[in-house]
């Protein structure tokens, strides 16, 4: 007598709860690896002033990338997001910023009549809006006219907004330590209108 398989038809119960299942791994897996993604490779940031004018500009929004930095060092020009940490009365307050890396460790940094110098070389800044270069008024075009020497100390990044005479940056509050650096801002994503590189 030959040995035969049977197949039993799934109940209409079994059949939708099987389904279910099925989606909510699917769902929960897809989850996972967003909120992967998000905390290690990729994120996006929304930019809510404007001291990276005319680079960036108020609701635009930007892709970080978080992986970058791990795999070759900071470069001079990158636009970086970091986490400005502040403390006011015993409390610690955590603000992402987004601004322009203008100098690494090493690095000198000085500012002559709103020209900036690294190096002791004026650096090419065609990403600065146009208009205020032109300004008379030396306060207008970039708030900071003169700037003494700096030097970067090592692990340390002086960044600076695009929008110099709206920019709270490195010629206010110093260099920072790479370590707070989030990534590298390489695309505008949103409005449609503006999707580029950076």
């Amino acid at each position: 007598m030959e040995a035969t398989d049977t197949i039993v038809e799934p109940t209409p119960e079994q059949s939708l709860a099987r389904v279910l299942r099925d989606w909510i791994l699917v769902i929960a897996v897809a989850l996972g690896a967003a909120m992967l993604v998000r905390a290690y490779v990729l994120q996006q940031f929304y930019i809510s002033g404007p001291s990276m004018e005319a680079t960036l500009f108020q609701d635009n929004r930007v892709l970080v990338n978080k992986l970058s930095y791990r795999l070759h060092p900071i470069h001079r020009g990158d636009v970086v997001v970091f986490d400005r940490v502040t403390t006011s009365g015993g409390t610690v307050a955590h603000d992402d910023l987004i601004k322009r890396v203008i100098g690494v460790a090493s690095d000198s940094v000085e500012i002559k009549q709103c020209k900036v110098f690294v190096n002791g070389s004026e650096i090419s800044e065609p990403y600065l809006n146009k208009d205020q270069v032109a300004l008379a008024n030396m306060v207008s075009r970039c708030r900071v006219v003169d700037m003494p020497k700096v030097v970067v100390p090592k692990g340390q990044l002086f960044l600076m907004g695009d929008n110099r005479p709206e920019s709270f940056d490195s010629r206010s509050f110093g260099t920072i330590p790479k370590n707070l650096v989030v990534g590298r801002a390489f695309a505008i994503v949103w409005p449609f209108a503006r999707i580029r590189g950076l």
